[in-house]
């Protein structure tokens, strides 16, 4: 891109001087969009616009309004609208979307922010909210959260949003895996984990790959009452389409599906031992409920793979997405589990402790309307970002200021 680095500075300071000296990467790089700068190019600029930015946000407000008198006439002078960029192939009845917590734990902020981006295309467009609770892991689950998760989703959006809870649609997975079977897309595997790992490395099929439908249908019944745990697990069957065991990306090789877990699960006890791994869950919850665009972390972008691969079965479309960076903070811990380890140390209250970033606690200080404003500044952008627990928080001080100004 002509004169980058003097257009990205050019439009880190105009962000910065609008929002009391503090820029965002997700403001700075829709306005280098508008210059022409595309999303694949952002493998190139992205860690450099995060300098950019980081090195802007450091100069006094009078030193930024100087640099931009130098600069204003590099960028160009189209508006670049604040708001929410236009989703596409958004149907008439408006969206579908959806977050999908672990209950791990409450909320915490950065939780808070995810959601509120995906509201705010609801609101938007009109459509549907979903809240999801992910639970199909037995080990991996706070009972607390069971309370807290949908309090605060419904207090981010005013009440505005659909509460699932995967350990309630259990047959519904199951529906799909035995489907899979049948269709010969998925297959019962007993080979161990390790050896396993040693034919993927070696792109090769296990010898159970070739099973027929009825061994497989039949080792399927057999995971759930039969097999001791570790003994089966069922596997997505690669097509050839994707180069089967061959393909390039380890992580499509006929990747798990459900295994056997006969750990106590803190809602259902032990009335299920076979549990769908996420990509199954996933998949079929994302059908089922017609999710229409997703927004979430660039962590998933293997399993935006996978499950499109599961929706190709099912002649279904899959949904529109796009992926956020991951935001760094330098001075403030966001870990569910470390938070738990402090509050049963005693170090803190509890997760409505003031001290902590966690939903429960902001909600006394902060609007729903605030979170909106934040998400919609921050915007969706692939590039990490590394922050500051003051800065973060004076900008979404001020855009609290302004809901509490408007008294809404």
């Amino acid at each position: 891109m002509k004169d980058f680095e003097k257009k990205a500075r050019a439009h880190a300071l105009k962000n910065a001087i609008a929002h009391d000296g503090k820029a965002i990467s997700g403001s700075v790089i829709s306005g280098l969009f508008a210059e022409g700068l595309k999303p694949e190019d952002m493998k190139v600029y992205g860690k450099e616009i995060n300098k950019i930015v980081s090195e802007i946000n450091k100069l006094s407000s009078e030193e930024q309004k100087k640099e931009f008198e130098k600069l204003e006439k590099s960028i160009s002078e189209r508006e670049v609208r604040d708001g929410l960029p236009e989703l596409p192939d958004v149907p008439k009845k408006g969206v579908v979307m959806r977050i999908a917590p672990s209950p791990s734990g409450p909320l915490h902020v950065m939780h808070g922010i995810i959601l509120a981006l995906n509201y705010d295309y609801v609101m938007k467009y009109g459509g549907k909210m979903i809240i999801r609770i992910e639970d199909t892991n037995p080990e991996n689950i706070d009972a607390v959260a069971y309370k807290m998760i949908p309090d605060e989703a419904k207090w981010l959006t005013k009440g505005k949003c659909k509460i699932f809870i995967q350990s309630d649609r259990m047959k519904l997975y199951y529906k799909c895996a035995e489907n899979l079977i049948k269709k010969e897309f998925a297959y019962v595997c007993t080979c161990s984990s390790e050896k396993f790992k040693e034919f993927s490395e070696l792109k090769e099929n296990c010898p159970c790959r070739n099973n027929e439908k009825k061994e497989n249908l039949m080792r399927w019944e057999k995971m759930f009452k039969g097999y001791k745990e570790g003994d089966a697990v069922l596997r997505f069957k690669t097509p050839e389409k994707y180069q089967g065991m061959k393909n390039s990306n380890p992580a499509m090789r006929d990747f798990p599906l459900a295994r056997i877990n006969d750990k106590k699960h803190p809602r259902v006890g032990k009335k299920y031992r076979v549990w769908p791994l996420m990509n199954l869950a996933v998949s079929v919850d994302d059908m089922e409920m017609k999710i229409t665009h997703l927004i979430r972390g660039k962590d998933h972008k293997d399993n935006a793979k996978r499950q499109e691969m599961i929706f190709e079965v099912f002649n279904k479309k899959y949904p529109w997405s796009a992926f956020l960076g991951r935001y760094n903070f330098t001075d403030m811990e966001i870990s569910c589990s470390k938070t738990k380890e402090k509050i049963k140390a005693g170090k803190i209250k509890g997760w409505d402790d003031p001290r902590v970033p966690f939903i429960a606690s902001l909600r006394k200080k902060y609007k729903p309307e605030a979170f909106w404003k934040m998400a919609e500044h921050i915007g969706i952008s692939e590039v990490d970002k590394l922050i500051d627990k003051k800065d973060f928080f004076a900008v979404l001080d001020k855009f609290n200021k302004e809901a509490e100004d408007k008294k809404v």
